[in-house]
């Protein structure tokens, strides 16, 4: 059986550390075109700017980040360097419904299989963003140290994209909606005083969908850890993300609340990253997960984020 790579692109939001902890082979860097008008790599270590410049200069809303699909050429670079070391490629990339990427790696794909006749190429689309698409690197990584083939992993992480949630709030929704992942009318519910959306991730549409809404921070956060709770499998098990734009003092209280009140074998916080950052903006903070499959339109979580919030 081949060892197969693993590789992502830079908006699974695993710095370095993290892909030397868990052996995450390489990643496909994008570009951010910053408010003045130059572009650079996309830098998961935050060595081009700090994460608080670059979330704090959104705060006004005046200043705008974009990013781009890293196209075609550099998906086939990256596999390409892998598939010569003889090495099989399993690459999970952002969700289709947010970026280009997937159909992109599809294109390296194709045009490398002639190349490397006797190689396989797997492209999952994560259906996911930031820390989300990195906890499915990160279980890739634990079945192949188990012996799993590419064929089985894949097999394990389309399962596990059905079951991973996305739970929190944001402060404002103007970046979501500015960036078409949200309705503006949707996004207005985010500009009412002390209102904190709270969303999970919708299936068919690849997108936030919101579930609910909590009046203040502190009520956010109960809401949330109780929504886990009653959505969370096996959590002793697991390793869970905690992920936050510029609100690291509520993103650690809510790991905190997490470890103490559910008991995960791990609580992770970090940032969440340029890429995805660049369409969020400032006032993220959101738990990943693996829990209950999601329900068609998030019918089911939303009823129970509906009796939580009672």
């Amino acid at each position: 059986m081949s060892y197969f790579s693993i590789v992502s692109d830079a908006s699974c939001d695993l710095n370095a550390a993290l892909r030397s902890r868990f052996e995450i082979d390489a990643l496909i860097y994008s570009q951010i075109l910053f408010p003045d008008g130059h572009s650079e790599t996309v830098d998961t270590d935050w060595g081009n700017i700090t994460p608080d410049a670059y979330f704090g200069s959104m705060v006004d809303k005046k200043l705008r980040y974009q990013s781009s699909s890293p196209g075609p050429e550099n998906a086939k670079r990256v596999f390409r360097a892998e598939l010569e070391k003889g090495n099989d490629v399993l690459c999970v990339t952002l969700s289709s419904g947010m970026s280009a990427i997937y159909e992109h790696c599809l294109i390296a794909k194709e045009e490398l299989a002639s190349e490397f006749p006797d190689r396989t190429i797997c492209i999952l689309d994560s259906k996911r963003y930031s820390t989300a698409s990195g906890l499915l690197c990160i279980l890739a990584s634990k079945h192949r140290a188990e012996g799993k083939s590419i064929t089985e992993t894949v097999e394990l992480l389309e399962n596990y994209s059905k079951r991973i949630h996305q739970s929190g709030w944001m402060d404002d929704l103007f970046f979501l909606a500015r960036a078409g992942r949200l309705s503006k009318g949707t996004a207005f519910m985010g500009t009412m005083i002390g209102v904190k959306p709270i969303a999970d991730f919708n299936l068919n549409t690849g997108m936030f969908q919101v579930i609910g809404k909590a009046r203040g921070a502190n009520n956010a956060l109960r809401a949330v850890v109780d929504y886990v709770k009653a959505t969370i499998e096996n959590p002793a098990e697991q390793i869970v993300f905690v992920a936050h734009t510029l609100r690291k003092e509520y993103a650690d209280r809510l790991g905190q609340m997490i470890q103490e009140e559910i008991g995960p074998k791990e609580v992770l916080v970090n940032w969440v990253g340029q890429t995805s950052g660049a369409n969020i903006g400032p006032g993220l903070v959101a738990t990943f997960y693996l829990g209950k499959p999601l329900s068609e339109e998030l019918v089911e979580e939303t009823e129970i984020l509906k009796s939580i919030l009672k």
